[in-house]
C-alpha cells in the first residue's frame, strides 16, 4: 500500500513472444480511439479548441503561451480532460477520468513530452498522454499503463511520479507529432505585430492583419484575436469589412467558398478551410507576366501580384 492508502499493486499483465509486456486493453482502447478518429483531427481540434479557450485572445488579445499567468497554464490540461470528453462523449470512469470501451482511462497532459505527472490513484491504470506545442503547431498522443517499473522512484510533494526512460519508451503513439492547426501569429514577425496592434480600431487591425499575413491561412480565432469584438468575423466581410476596404488595393480574401477554393488551388494559395480565409494580392495580367497562373474575374484575366505590379483595384469575389 503507497502511504496514503492506495494500493500501488498493478494488474499482471503476460510477456509477448518479444519480452514485451502484452495488454489487452490498451489494445481496445487504442483500436477504439483509432477507429473514432483515423487521422486524429477529432483530437487536434480539441487541442486546439482548449489552448484558445485559455488564451481568450477574442476578449484579451493575448496570442502567445508566454502571455499567460502560471496558474492558467496550469488549467491547460484540465481543459484538454474536458474537451477531449465533449468531443468523443467518453462516460466517467469509475476511479480514473473516463471510461473508453468500458476501461478506466486517466488523461494526462504536459507541455514538455515525457513529463506527465502521475498520482499514486492512478498506479496501474491506462493513461492517455497527450502533447502539444501552439509553438511548433504540432501534438502528440498515447497511451501507457501506469505500471511501478516504469515510474521514476522521486515524487513532488502530492507524490506524483513521471514516467522513468522505460515508461516513455513503452508509450504507443496514436498520433505522434501531428500537425496542430497553425496560430499565425506565432510565424508574423515583431514588426507585423506590432503594426497590427497599434491600431485602436478592431476593424483596422483586421485590414492590416490582412495585409501582412498574405499567402497564409489566418483562422478566425486569430480574427478574434486581432479584431476583439464580439461580431469579429464581419470584420472581414464586404460592405464595410476588410474585403471591401482592401479592394480598391488590389487586395483579396478567400474563405471557405467553393470558388473561392478553385481560385486558390489555380494560383497555389492555401486552400481555406472552415473558418478560415487567405488573403492575396492580385495585379491584372499583362504580356509581362508570361505563364503565370491566373483566375479570370468579371471577364479578365488576373495573376498574383509581384512587388512590381501597382495597386488597383480588384473585382469582387465570388461568394459561391
Amino acid at each position: 500500500m503507497d502511504g496514503d492508502g492506495t494500493s500501488m499493486q498493478a494488474p499482471l499483465w503476460p510477456l509477448g513472444d518479444d519480452g514485451s509486456q502484452e495488454d489487452p486493453q490498451l489494445d481496445t482502447v487504442a483500436r477504439y480511439l483509432l477507429a473514432a478518429d483515423p487521422d486524429g483531427r477529432r483530437m487536434a481540434a480539441a487541442v486546439r479548441r482548449s489552448i484558445d479557450m485559455l488564451l481568450d485572445g477574442q476578449h484579451t488579445g493575448r496570442y502567445r503561451w508566454t502571455q499567460l499567468f502560471k496558474t492558467e497554464k496550469a488549467h491547460l490540461g484540465t481543459l484538454i480532460e474536458i474537451n477531449l470528453q465533449r468531443e468523443f462523449g467518453f462516460a466517467d470512469g469509475r476511479d480514473m477520468d473516463y471510461s473508453i470501451a468500458g476501461i478506466d482511462v486517466d488523461c494526462k497532459y504536459s507541455q514538455t513530452r515525457g513529463a506527465w505527472m502521475i498520482p499514486p490513484e492512478a498506479c496501474g491504470h491506462l493513461l492517455l498522454a497527450v502533447w502539444a506545442s501552439d509553438e511548433q503547431a504540432s501534438w502528440s498522443a498515447g497511451l501507457v499503463r501506469a505500471l511501478p517499473e516504469r515510474l521514476n522512484s522521486g515524487g513532488n510533494r502530492d507524490a506524483k511520479k513521471t514516467l522513468n526512460a522505460a515508461g516513455r519508451q513503452a508509450v504507443r503513439w496514436l498520433f505522434d507529432h501531428a500537425p496542430l492547426q497553425e496560430n499565425m501569429l506565432l510565424r508574423l514577425s515583431e514588426g507585423d505585430i506590432e503594426a497590427i496592434f497599434s491600431h485602436r480600431s478592431g476593424q483596422r487591425r483586421v485590414d492590416e492583419l490582412f495585409l501582412r499575413a498574405q499567402g497564409r491561412r489566418v483562422s478566425r480565432t486569430v480574427v478574434a484575436t486581432v479584431a476583439m469584438q464580439e461580431d469579429y468575423m464581419k470584420r472581414i466581410r464586404y460592405n464595410g469589412g476588410s474585403r471591401s476596404r482592401l479592394q480598391p488595393r488590389g487586395i483579396v480574401i478567400l474563405g471557405h467558398y467553393s470558388s473561392h477554393g478553385r481560385i486558390a488551388e489555380l494560383l497555389g494559395l492555401p486552400v481555406p478551410g472552415p473558418g478560415e480565409s487567405v488573403s492575396a494580392r492580385f495585379a491584372e495580367a499583362r504580356p509581362e507576366h508570361g505563364a503565370a497562373p491566373r483566375v479570370e474575374l468579371e471577364g479578365r484575366a488576373w495573376v498574383l501580384a509581384g512587388p512590381a505590379d501597382p495597386e488597383q483595384a480588384v473585382p469582387k469575389l465570388p461568394e459561391i
